[in-house]
C-alpha cells in the first residue's frame, strides 16, 4: 500500500514539472503563426554567418600569421622536397655497382689488361669504377709494388666513396634538426609581440588578445615540426639504402681485389721465372 502511494506521488510530481517546462517553452517561442518556420529561418540566417567565419581563415592567412620564421621554413621545405627527389633517383645500385661494368672488369682482369680496364674505368661513373681507376693507376705506375700496398690503396678509395655516400644524405638530418629550432624561435618572437600588444591595448579583453597572439605564434612551431619530421623520416629511409649500397660496394671491391691478387701473383711468378732463366 505504501509503495502504491509513493508511486502515485512520483507520477504527480513528474506531471507538474512537465507542465512547467511546456509553459516555459510556449512563452519563449515567438507569437503568431509559423513558430517552427521562424526557428528554421533563424537557423538559416545563423548558418551562413558561421560558414563565412570558417572561410575567413584560409591556408594562406594561416601561413602568413606565422611571421618571419615562415620564410626560412618555406625555403627549407623546398630544399627538402628537392633532396628527396634527387636521392630517390640517384641512390640506386646501378650508380654504385653495375653488372655490365663488373662483367667487363672480370674479362680484362683475367686477361691482365690493366691499361685497357683503366681506360674503361675512367669513362664510367660508378663508385666501383672509381675504386678500380685509383687502384689500377697506382698498379700500372708501380708494377713492382707489393699487393698489400695495392689493397690499401683500394680500401682507402672505397672508404672515400662510402663516406661520400653518407655525406650526401646528412643534409636531410641537418634540416630535420634545424627546422623545429627555427619554428620555436618564431614562436618565441610571436609570443613577445603578443605580450607587447596586450600591454598597449587596455580596452579589449586581455585573454582574447593573448589567445589570438599565441595561436598565431604556434603556427611557426607546427610548420617547423612538419618540415623536420618529414626530413628525418626520409633521412632514415635513405640511410638504410646507403648502408645497403656500401655493402654492395664492399662485396664488389673484394671480388675485384681477389682477381687482381690472382693475376698479380701469376705475373710476379712469371717475372721471377724469367729472371731465373736469364741468370741461368
Amino acid at each position: 500500500m505504501k509503495f502504491i502511494v509513493y508511486l502515485m506521488a512520483s507520477l504527480f510530481a513528474s506531471a507538474s514539472l512537465w507542465a512547467q517546462d511546456a509553459a516555459t517553452t510556449a512563452a519563449s517561442t515567438p507569437s503568431g503563426g509559423g513558430g517552427p518556420a521562424a526557428l528554421a529561418a533563424q537557423y538559416a540566417t545563423d548558418e551562413p554567418a558561421s560558414a563565412a567565419g570558417a572561410q575567413a581563415v584560409t591556408l594562406l592567412k594561416l601561413v602568413l600569421s606565422g611571421g618571419w620564421a615562415m620564410v626560412p621554413l618555406a625555403f627549407l621545405s623546398v630544399v627538402t622536397v628537392m633532396l628527396i627527389i634527387v636521392y630517390t633517383f640517384t641512390l640506386r645500385r646501378g650508380a654504385i655497382v653495375s653488372p655490365r661494368f663488373m662483367s667487363t672488369a672480370d674479362v680484362f682482369l683475367k686477361k691482365r689488361d690493366y691499361l685497357g680496364l683503366l681506360a674503361i674505368s675512367a669513362r664510367h661513373s660508378e663508385a666501383i669504377a672509381r675504386v678500380l681507376q685509383r687502384t689500377l693507376d697506382f698498379l700500372t705506375k708501380n708494377p713492382g709494388a707489393e699487393f698489400s700496398v695495392i689493397r690499401e690503396i683500394a680500401e682507402t678509395e672505397g672508404g672515400t666513396q662510402a663516406a661520400s655516400l653518407q655525406q650526401r644524405i646528412v643534409y636531410l638530418a641537418d634540416i630535420g634538426m634545424l627546422s623545429p629550432m627555427i619554428g620555436l624561435l618564431g614562436t618565441v618572437f610571436g609570443i613577445i609581440r603578443s605580450f607587447g600588444v596586450l600591454a598597449k591595448n587596455t580596452t579589449a579583453p586581455r585573454p582574447m588578445l593573448l589567445a589570438a597572439g599565441v595561436s598565431e605564434a604556434l603556427v611557426a612551431t607546427a610548420t617547423g615540426l612538419v618540415v623536420g619530421i618529414t626530413a628525418m623520416a626520409f633521412y632514415g629511409i635513405f640511410r638504410g639504402r646507403v648502408q645497403s649500397l656500401i655493402s654492395d660496394l664492399e662485396i664488389a671491391s673484394t671480388h675485384v681485389l681477389g682477381l687482381i691478387a690472382t693475376t698479380y701473383a701469376k705475373k710476379r711468378e712469371q717475372a721471377a721465372r724469367v729472371t731465373v732463366d736469364d741468370d741461368f
